[in-house]
């Protein structure tokens, strides 16, 4: 069983920024593959960034070159940098550990995930 605890969301105006934090429950980092999702509401669930246990990355087109996804696994923390931020990314932010050795390219979609933590809301203001 692993749990995930999310933390760094806010409030924050629009070209603002904000580092979220993913801690893993202790010593079961190293092998997983991680991703951000995020929810906004009466929508679904979104993919944001991935990256494997061995560091590659993979972003979705609409944050490309604005979030960065790193991982440091002696403190079982991911992280999702998150700059230039607009009005349309304010969602509910889920970080999720997938057990499955995979490409990041392919880390996507909802369903290869095995762990979610319980979210934190980052809203950007106009």
């Amino acid at each position: 069983q692993v749990q995930l605890v999310e933390s760094g969301g806010g409030l924050v105006q629009t070209g603002g920024s904000l580092r979220l934090d993913c801690v893993a429950s202790a010593g079961t980092l190293s092998t997983l593959g991680m991703g951000w999702f995020r929810q906004a509401p009466g929508k679904e669930r979104d993919f944001v960034a991935a990256i494997t246990w061995n560091g590659y990355t993979a972003y979705a087109d609409s944050v490309k070159d604005r979030f960065t996804i790193s991982r440091d696994n002696a403190k079982n923390t991911v992280y999702l940098e998150m700059n230039s931020l607009r009005p349309e990314d304010t969602a509910v932010y889920y970080c999720a550990a997938d057990v499955q050795f995979r490409p990041a390219q392919i880390m996507g979609e909802v369903r290869l995930y095995d762990y979610w933590g319980q979210g934190t809301q980052v809203t950007v203001s106009s």
